[in-house]
C-alpha cells in the first residue's frame, strides 16, 4: 500500500484509489491485548461529530465495543464538541455510538466473544472515502508477565537489529 503525504496529514492510497486517513489510533491495545480477528465497521455519527472527527479531535484509548440487542455499539469513545456548532446542535462527547457491520460478521463476533477473557477493542478510527470507519478486533487481555515478556522480546529484537546494522558498516 503506497503512502503519500498530502499537506500535513498522512493519507494512504490503495491500488483501487480508495483513500484512507487515520484519525486516531489505540496504541496501548496492542500492548495490553493479544489481538485476534479484525473487522471494519462503519460508525453512525451526527453532523457535528463528523466535523470533529475530520478535525482529528477523537480519543479511542479508553473505548471498547459491546454487542447489545443484536447490534454493535462503540462505548466510551471521546469525540470532542465541534467549535463552530451552535448550542442547539452540540452532542454528548462520550455517548454510545452504533457500529455498522454485516450480520454474518456480527454472529461470528458473538461466537468469538463467548470465549474466555475476550473483548472487542477499537484499534483505529479512520476516514475511508468520506466515511468514518472503526477497525475493531477481538482481543484477549494479557497478564502482567505476558506484557513483560513482550517488552523483553521487543528489546532483544531491537538490539539484534542494531548489532547487525553496526556490523554491516
Amino acid at each position: 500500500m503506497p503512502r503519500r503525504v498530502v499537506g500535513r496529514e498522512r493519507t494512504a492510497v490503495t491500488d483501487v484509489g480508495t483513500r484512507y486517513k487515520t484519525i486516531a489510533q489505540n496504541r496501548r491495545a496492542r500492548f495490553n491485548y493479544d489481538i485476534g480477528e479484525q473487522f471494519e465497521a462503519g460508525i453512525v455519527l451526527s453532523g457535528t461529530e463528523i466535523k470533529s472527527v475530520r478535525e482529528g479531535r477523537v480519543n479511542i484509548a479508553e473505548a471498547y465495543a459491546r454487542v447489545r440487542a443484536g447490534e454493535l455499539w462503540l462505548m466510551n469513545a471521546h469525540i470532542a464538541e465541534f467549535k463552530g456548532a451552535s448550542h442547539y446542535s452540540e452532542h454528548d462527547t462520550l455517548r454510545p455510538r452504533k457500529l455498522l457491520i454485516h450480520k454474518k460478521e456480527l454472529r461470528r463476533l458473538e461466537l468469538e466473544l463467548g470465549r474466555e477473557r475476550s473483548t472487542l477493542v477499537p484499534l483505529r478510527l479512520y476516514l475511508k472515502d468520506h466515511h468514518a470507519k472503526v477497525e475493531i478486533a477481538v482481543a484477549k487481555g494479557r497478564r502482567q508477565y505476558d506484557r513483560r515478556n513482550a517488552i523483553k522480546e521487543r528489546e532483544t529484537k531491537r538490539d539484534m537489529q542494531r548489532a547487525t546494522r553496526l556490523r554491516d558498516r
